[in-house]
């Protein structure tokens, strides 16, 4: 009789005696906008599913200390004991901020209804843009815009609705500042380059940062010659740009003389570079002497009757 008891006793200790007891996880990454039981713990029982808390927003962490896990244990029926007193666990949950040219394109569209230049740079001093869940839709909106005058300072509220985060709304306040076609350059450049079509683009910059004179179109700048060298990303200055040149420095040149019944060419080597029409000093290197002519062909200058000879440099 007193085997069978001792059998019975051992019989009935073997589930307790196979069950696993629960680990604590290292790290815990959330997708969702709750924490369950089994984000914790490894072999959680029956419980696991359990929602225990709110999950951290998105973009955000929190951590659970050794007491915080021997209370959240106790309180479910977890079997799990800590290893060491700085037992712990990090709780992530991954996410991205709202994209901020998105905002600036939404506030821009409705500031254009306020009679503002949809043109105009945006300046959101201090602006954060709002965390998301990192894989979730979302959609944002603009209530509640007003425009002070002068100076087109605005204040509105941002709403962001994501799947996983409800809505958010955030009260965002800048100015939207006057901009201009400007004419740069792709690449830096050399004095005497003629600009092709892929060496000038158009963007737009604050008109307080734009001095007077700048290029605004590319039709001003393409095909033309440049009187000084360029860095890129630099505007064009309508003063530093001219016809490309068809006599070049240091050049030989045709001298070429003409009036009725008479027509007379020499050698000479000019001086400095001309365009089309333009006036150029030219030496003739049979008498030295300096002439002015302008250049009416690439390499030929014409020359008038009765020109002075001016003195030799």
């Amino acid at each position: 009789m007193r085997r069978r008891w001792v059998f019975t006793l051992a019989a009935l200790a073997l589930p307790a005696q196979a069950a696993e007891p629960a680990m604590l996880r290292a790290q815990a990454m959330l997708e969702g906008d709750t924490l369950h039981l089994s984000d914790i713990f490894e072999n959680a029982g029956a419980q696991a599913q359990t929602v225990i808390a709110a999950a951290p927003m998105p973009g955000r962490r929190m951590v659970l200390e050794t007491q915080n896990l021997v209370n959240i244990a106790r309180r479910y029926g977890v079997a799990w004991r800590p290893l060491t007193g700085t037992d712990r666990i990090v709780i992530e949950r991954p996410g991205r901020p709202v994209p901020r040219q998105d905002i600036e394109a939404m506030l821009r569209e409705e500031l254009s209804r306020q009679g503002i230049d949809p043109e105009m740079e945006i300046e959101l001093p201090g602006l954060t843009p709002p965390m998301i869940p990192a894989s979730a839709w979302f959609q944002i909106a603009i209530e509640g815009v007003s425009v002070e005058q002068p100076g087109a300072r605005f204040q509105a509220t941002l709403v962001i609705l994501a799947d996983g985060a409800g809505a958010q709304r955030l009260r965002i306040a800048g100015r939207a500042v006057p901009t201009v076609p400007v004419v740069v350059a792709t690449r830096r450049m050399a004095l005497g380059e003629v600009v092709g079509r892929t060496d000038a683009r158009l963007v737009r910059m604050r008109a307080e940062r734009v001095r007077p004179g700048h290029a605004q179109l590319l039709e001003q700048v393409v095909g033309q010659e440049l009187r000084r060298p360029m860095a890129g990303e630099q505007g064009y200055a309508l003063v530093d740009l001219g016809p490309p040149s068809i006599v070049q420095k240091n050049a030989l040149v045709t001298l070429l003389l003409e009036s009725p019944g008479i027509s007379l060419t020499a050698q000479g080597r000019a001086l400095e570079a001309a365009a089309r029409g333009g006036t150029v000093p030219v030496m003739n290197l049979v008498s030295r002497n300096i002439v002015e002519g302008v250049a009416i062909a690439p390499g030929r200058v014409r020359v008038a009757m009765g020109t002075i000879p001016m003195a030799a440099r």
